[in-house]
């Protein structure tokens, strides 16, 4: 027997690479047995998912099949560990002021202008810019600052589409210091983003950062989801430019960091 990879037409006139068993028959014609894509096994385990949420809560009904292939991509594929992430974040969700924040709720967190989302990656993802140097712990209600990270996630996700699911984040440290400094904040943004917008986060740049935020760091690091922590990538002064014109195109990088596109208000 043996297996090669050849093209597939589709019903629908489309054409995808698949691997096929090519075999004897009983009467020494060749046999051809087509291997499942992974692709397709992908979509099926989705679909098993969708049936085992659906019968603990009805409200699995109302997403998407892209939402519960995050939450399975997020778990390597485990459909019992995926399920029971899905259903806490359905559970979550209701308690979310009935699943929206709006701007009345949080402003006090809008009116320090800390975070921004300006431009879009040459993969299409949108960009959200944050200014650490801007949130003040001691000034801040947590339940407003959890509502605040909410409030953009939903935002930001509202402008991606199917093929592009991810975001970019350009976090600048310029200014911040101890009095910035909130562990317990870092760790709630970090606990949203991880259990209830599983497989957003494409790449995240920390820029202008301190020697003093790598204390901070070494505590918040350990709390990073292993399969996360690669997206973080910190950005030496000297390569700043550079490095993000890697990923973003001049026109949609903001002036500041040597771009063309202009820093608008909230």
């Amino acid at each position: 027997m043996a297996c090669v990879r050849v093209l597939v037409a589709l019903a629908n006139g489309k054409k995808r690479k698949a691997f096929v068993f090519i075999a004897e028959g009983r009467g020494g014609e060749a046999c051809v047995v087509e291997m499942e894509s992974k692709e397709e096994a992908e979509w099926k385990l989705v679909a098993q998912m969708r049936s085992v949420v659906e019968a603990k809560d009805p409200a699995a009904k109302e997403v998407d099949d892209f939402m519960i292939r995050r939450f399975l991509r997020s778990r390597d594929s485990n459909l019992e560990k995926a399920s029971d992430m899905f259903l806490k974040f359905l559970k979550w969700r209701t308690t979310v002021h009935n699943g929206f924040i709006s701007e009345a709720q949080i402003q006090n967190e809008l009116s320090q202008n800390k975070l921004f989302i300006q431009g879009f990656s040459k993969k299409g993802s949108p960009i959200l810019i944050a200014f650490p140097s801007k949130h003040y712990p001691s000034k801040r209600d947590m339940n407003e600052f959890k509502n605040l990270v909410v409030y953009y996630l939903d935002k930001i996700c509202d402008m991606m589409t199917r093929n592009q699911e991810k975001l970019v984040s350009i976090v600048d440290f310029q200014g911040w210091g101890y009095s910035n400094c909130d562990i317990r904040g870092y760790l709630a943004a970090l606990d949203i983003l991880q259990n209830y917008y599983p497989e957003r986060l494409g790449k995240v740049f920390l820029i202008h950062v301190p020697s003093l935020f790598m204390r901070a760091w070494k505590i918040v690091y350990p709390y990073i989801d292993k399969n996360t922590r690669n997206k973080f990538i910190f950005v030496e002064d000297k390569n700043l430019r550079a490095s993000l014109l890697e990923d973003i195109d001049e026109d949609q990088l903001l002036e500041i960091y040597g771009g063309k596109l202009k820093m608008m208000p909230h």
